[in-house]
């Protein structure tokens, strides 16, 4: 499910598809090529299992496929949105990346949602255009959005008519309810099975059974090939040890605050994940041997995070006993004393302020030391996407490090806080680390074993990832019976030899042939290296905070699911939201200073002082924050 650009519609026509066909008896399965949390979130509400994002850059072209046909088990149809326009690329290289590479890679047939509202028989070149752009795509069908009238309806037929193009259906101007909640709330409605969001996932799916031609979409649904090659399976992970530790994943009994594969990768690797709530939950699951915080979790919620004390009193005891605890996006600043002038863990000395702009970009990043998630010299390609600044930007020992900018997110005892997120299908071993370090229990200092030299540009997939964690003297501690995550109401994982699991049906949108496709993994990086052409950031201006400076040079970005407008060369262009979501929200100003939970006092990383010492450098230090060029700032 394309279109020509982001703003015809199509979020909303493919969660209303899946919530038509569920609400038929087919069983369905919903996918998001990109990054992109929420609108997986809602695809997964739709189809009645959790959604998935099929993303090349960040688990590698060659496992596409496999990840779409494992997810896609004992489904009858599989609806893929892609991100964008079907040519476009958040990072120029829409052969690799983009939607059209990926309805190519698995060979999907395409529905163009074109909004039609200020069109006539241009029309036709337009869908011809597409048709014809790259013969790697199958162009099946129409859905015209926002049509005037039936006289107007009737024009547009006509004109694809002579075309030879098929009509999937047609939704009249306010057919397609404004519905889905806004984007500042993220997963959290999915998360939390608002009443909102299942609200909006109904009439949605009313809509789209009374406009579109549902058994043709099922006909072009089913002409999709076979796909090649093996299904992915969370076995990767390894095998799993005797010992199955608790590890609480982020997340609500509707979503995880993560991708999908991340839960089925530690159950595989022989964790009993466990479902922790940061804005609900007061305490963590009995016997948490481990906590992960994806970076799913929105931004928007520092007042919830900071009140729930109970919780951040008992995330910052396990981080300081020296148990595993994994912080992507938002969690990072959790993790710190303040964000936004409200109280937070205290584990982490460092501070964090909401800016105005989002930054936004993925990176191929090298793990300069060895940590639970990592060794030293691994590899990987993550996304982050952020408004919060963090001061410091990193600590004595960093988490990640990258090409022109400087380090970022911490390591610490058996900490690992970052604000880049990461996609563990493309690095499965990360899971059998992060169990094998419950397992073992708290390290000793100062960090758990790995490679005794660093390994510089050596790709995370090529390192052995048995290396054993040093062992704690004396009995384990006792290990309460987890609730699964079935009793929770959370969709267990698929597995991959479910029935139905052979081809399956599947509509996308798509560009060239992906290298690889198919194939082994590679044995270098799993990423390319980032696209060249773009500016450097610049340092930010006298009391700047840093990254909020908009640099003239960004190249004209359309808007990509609703996050804001994109800087242009000559200023900002303000752009329409896209598929009904609302904008990016603004950050509340919040006073007052927080102290740290009671307890003992150890040493923090970030300003080198202990707990209670004065933080060096606030927000608005002026310290250069020196972000890669493939960022991409965004004014809310």
């Amino acid at each position: 499910m394309s279109a020509p650009s982001s703003g015809h519609g199509k979020t909303a026509i493919a969660v209303g598809l899946l919530a038509a066909m569920a609400s038929r008896g087919v069983p369905t399965a919903g996918f998001k090529v990109g990054p992109d949390h929420t609108d997986a979130a809602y695809l997964g509400l739709a189809a009645g299992r959790p959604g998935r994002n099929l993303d090349p850059r960040l688990v590698g072209a060659q496992r596409i496929a496999p990840l779409f046909g494992h997810g896609a088990s004992g489904a009858q149809l599989s609806v893929i949105e892609g991100a964008m326009g079907l040519f476009d690329s958040l990072t120029g290289q829409p052969e690799i990346d983009g939607t059209a590479a990926v309805a190519a890679a698995l060979r999907a047939p395409v529905a163009l949602v074109v909004d039609v509202a200020a069109m006539g028989h241009s029309l036709a070149a337009l869908v011809h255009g597409f048709r014809m752009f790259d013969e790697m795509v199958h162009l099946g069908g129409v859905i015209l959005n926002r049509v005037a009238s039936p006289r107007h309806e009737q024009m547009l037929r006509s004109a694809l008519d002579d075309i030879g193009m098929p009509v999937l259906g047609a939704l009249r101007r306010g057919d397609l309810p404004n519905v889905l909640p806004s984007r500042a709330h993220g997963v959290v409605p999915v998360a939390h099975r608002t009443v909102e969001a299942g609200r909006a996932v109904r009439r949605l799916g009313e809509a789209v059974a009374q406009s579109l031609d549902l058994d043709r979409l099922m006909a072009l649904a089913a002409s999709a090939p076979a796909l090649p090659g093996p299904l992915w399976t969370p076995a990767e992970a390894g095998e799993p040890v005797e010992m199955r530790p608790v590890v609480a994943l982020a997340g609500g009994p509707g979503a995880f605050y993560t991708y999908v594969e991340t839960a089925e990768l530690l159950t595989a690797a022989g964790a009993d994940v466990v479902i922790v709530d940061p804005l609900r939950d007061e305490t963590l699951p009995p016997g948490t041997r481990a906590l992960i915080v994806g970076s799913g979790l929105p931004e928007g919620y520092a007042e919830e995070l900071s009140a729930n004390r109970r919780l951040c009193a008992g995330v910052a005891q396990l981080a300081r006993d020296g148990w595993p605890v994994v912080a992507e996006g938002v969690a990072l600043p959790w993790l710190g004393r303040e964000l936004d002038g409200r109280a937070m863990c205290g584990v982490l000395d460092i501070t964090g302020v909401t800016g105005e702009q989002t930054v936004a970009g993925y990176r191929e990043a090298t793990a300069p030391g060895t940590s639970v998630l990592a060794p030293a010299g691994a590899r990987i390609t993550g996304y982050k996407q952020h408004r919060a600044v963090v001061t410091p930007r990193a600590g004595a020992a960093p988490a990640w490090t990258w090409s022109g900018g400087n380090p970022e997110g911490f390591v610490w005892r058996q900490v690992h806080a970052s604000q880049l997120g990461l996609h563990w299908a493309a690095a499965p071993e990360i899971a059998k680390r992060v169990v094998a370090a419950a397992v073992a229990g708290p390290a000793q200092q100062p960090q758990m074993a790995g490679p005794s030299m660093p390994m510089n540009n050596v790709p995370m997939n090529s390192v052995p990832m048995n290396n054993p964690v040093p062992q704690m003297t004396g009995p384990a501690p006792q290990v309460a019976q987890p609730m699964p995550m079935a009793a929770q109401g959370m969709p267990g994982p698929v597995p991959a030899g479910a029935p139905g699991g052979g081809p399956v049906p599947a509509m996308a949108h798509g560009s060239g042939p992906m290298p690889g496709a198919g194939g082994a993994a590679p044995a270098g990086p799993i990423s390319g290296p980032q696209p060249a052409g773009s500016p450097p950031d610049p340092a930010p201006a006298p009391g700047q905070a840093p990254g909020m400076a908009s640099p003239d040079g960004y190249a004209a970005m359309p808007q990509s699911e609703g996050y804001g407008a994109m800087p242009q060369a000559d200023g900002y262009a303000v752009m329409p939201q896209a598929d009904g979501y609302a904008g990016m929200p603004q950050s509340e100003g919040y006073a007052g200073m927080a102290a740290p939970p009671n307890g003992p006092a150890p040493q923090r990383p970030g300003s080198g002082m202990p707990n209670g010492g004065p933080i060096h450098g606030g927000p608005h230090s002026g310290a250069a924050d020196n972000r890669p060029t493939s960022d991409i700032q965004i004014p809310s």
